[in-house]
């Protein structure tokens, strides 16, 4: 068992492998619902492994995207698989390679290096050429919630009204984990910021609710609770339609059961965020194990997942994970690690 003693630049390191760790770890499973599919293309995943067709649950063929304008193309030439069945939404990842939304957190890693701060409009105008530049990432799919910001900035552009719908999904939740981070010293400043970034692609008061719960939790574990204890405190802002769960209790059923019966395996967040809380809750003490029953139970696994490794790896630090998953990422994210745990931000 892991003793919570890591000081706090270990534990700012270990939430940052953790959220990476736990979405290449689940990428080629990821959207799976069918979990014998699942175990009979990829068994139980402990190491990173490379996507391959076909993807038995893959509902790519129904999903849609015309750019509204030339500017705002955003599948280039994966636009011939949209449309097509059995085609893996990461089918062009390699070995421990990490999804799009959470390539999206290496840009803002970058964006919050060159500018040591938060500069919304600065960020989104590198957001909008990160995803309109070809070649910039070489993932299938481009989740729904980008694509309605894109179609709303082409009408913004011409002068019409520009409004991105309200979203529900918990791959929002991903995208402020390093503001999260790089402003855990200023726990009010991270909030603020971490909303404002959330909303700019995941507005809405179901989403923001969910980042209120998610984002008192994490601080917590990084000020030094366990995730139990955090998961326990009554604070007056938090909604505990997200916590308010007997997770204690829950532990004693088997987690395919929990995740299918009680909460569920799907990307919506009422749903998948107390999931979350639920493995971060069962398996605080073998952070390792938790990850791969995540991976194992499919369905949005690699966001639900990247939530989940920041939480433990907030409480246990980066020795939480094994050197494998640590030296196995395809792009490991040392300039901001390295600022992340600076003597003098920490201490700022």
């Amino acid at each position: 068992m892991l003793k919570h003693t890591p000081e706090i630049r270990s534990r700012l390191s270990g939430a940052l492998y953790g959220s990476l760790i736990a979405d290449a770890l689940a990428m080629p499973t990821h959207w799976y619902y069918d979990q014998l599919s699942l175990h009979v293309d990829y068994g139980l995943v402990r190491d990173y492994k490379q996507p391959h067709n076909p993807h038995p649950d893959s509902i790519l063929w129904r999903s849609r995207y015309r750019p509204p304008s030339p500017e705002a193309d955003i599948l280039h030439n994966q636009a011939m698989f949209w449309g097509e069945r059995g085609v893996h939404y990461h089918q062009f990842l390699r070995a421990g390679e990490n999804t799009l939304n959470l390539k999206l957190t290496r840009l803002l890693m970058e964006h919050l290096l060159e500018s040591d701060t938060y500069e919304p409009n600065r960020y989104q105008e590198q957001y909008i050429s990160f995803m309109t530049t070809p070649g910039s990432h070489n993932d299938t799919y481009i989740e729904e919630c980008h694509r309605e910001f894109f179609k709303a900035w082409v009408l913004g552009k011409r002068g019409d009204p520009a409004v991105v719908p309200e979203e529900k999904h918990i791959g929002g939740l991903c995208l402020p984990i390093p503001i999260l981070l790089f402003f855990h010293n200023q726990p009010d400043n991270g909030f603020q910021f971490g909303l404002h970034h959330l909303e700019m692609t995941h507005p809405g008061p179901l989403m923001r609710d969910a980042f209120t719960a998610f984002a008192l939790v994490l601080q917590q574990v990084l000020d030094g609770m366990d995730i139990r204890q955090a998961l326990e405190q009554d604070f007056p802002e938090q909604p505990h339609c997200f916590t308010n769960h007997a997770f204690e209790d829950l532990t004693q059923r088997d987690d395919k059961d929990v995740a299918l019966n009680v909460f569920s395996t799907a990307c919506y967040v009422q749903k998948s965020l107390p999931l979350t809380f639920y493995l971060a809750w069962k398996y605080q003490d073998d952070p390792e194990q938790a990850l791969i029953v995540n991976t194992a139970l499919g369905g949005d696994n690699c966001h639900r997942g990247a939530l989940l490794g920041a939480l433990l790896g907030a409480m246990h630090g980066e020795r939480a994970w094994p050197e494998r998953w640590i030296d196995g990422l395809l792009d490991p994210p040392h300039r901001f690690l390295g600022c992340l745990t600076d003597d003098t931000r920490i201490h700022a």
